[in-house]
């Protein structure tokens, strides 16, 4: 594994891309991390799309009938057969993929909202689970070029996660407890697949040294 800054990513994403018809880049770590706003930010950088794994999220329904709905955002609450599908088409389709995505205003997936074409050369893929060895997720490492996990303080994570969900709705005791409870299990289910990242992505740059 290697460190690369998240500022100097894109470039890192061209060197290796150059000549290949398609390169397939992931992007995991646990929730609060900033791999959404990473991967807008190389998605302006390279024009490419960006495929969300949350757009695989069970809906609402579905997780009550299960009785899920308390612990959505676990592995277990997503459609990880059709997500792990549709990596697969990605890495292999000669056509158009239309992909769907995650409205955070009415908490439910919707489909069809992200389109790869053919002629798309990078494609940015990012969610919690990517790394994460247990099945079927753990069929995804072999079908991306390269996978980065964001290392990111918990307590900068717990602070974004709790603004999140203010935002879309919850108490601030609300959205703190189910940041501690719910995210916090995710993020501990998440930490062992660090290791098999081929990228650590760092966001604070290393002082230069003096002597």
């Amino acid at each position: 594994m290697i460190s690369v800054h998240a500022g100097d990513l894109a470039g890192w994403i061209v060197e290796r891309s150059s000549g290949a018809p398609r390169y397939l880049f992931g992007i995991a770590g646990p929730p609060g991390s900033g791999k959404s706003t990473l991967a807008a930010a190389l998605a302006d950088e390279l024009a490419a799309p960006v495929v969300p794994m949350d757009g695989f999220h069970l809906s609402n329904v579905v997780l009550a009938d299960l009785g899920l709905l308390g612990v959505k955002g676990a592995a277990e609450t997503f459609d990880a057969d059709a997500f792990v599908g549709l990596v697969r088409r990605l890495r292999t389709a000669a056509d158009a993929v239309d992909c769907p995505a995650f409205d955070r205003t009415i908490d439910e997936p919707t489909a069809d909202q992200v389109r790869v074409e053919p002629d798309d050369a990078v494609v940015i893929v990012e969610g919690n689970y990517l790394l994460l060895d247990e099945s079927p997720w753990s069929e995804l490492v072999d079908l991306f070029d390269a996978v980065a996990y964001l290392d990111v303080a918990d307590d900068v994570r717990v602070g974004r996660l709790v603004d999140r969900h203010v935002e879309f709705g919850r108490t601030r005791p609300e959205a703190l407890d189910f940041a501690r409870r719910s995210d916090e299990a995710n993020a501990r289910r998440i930490a062992p697949s660090r290791s098999r990242a081929d990228v650590l992505v760092s966001f604070a740059r290393s002082p230069i040294s003096r002597h």
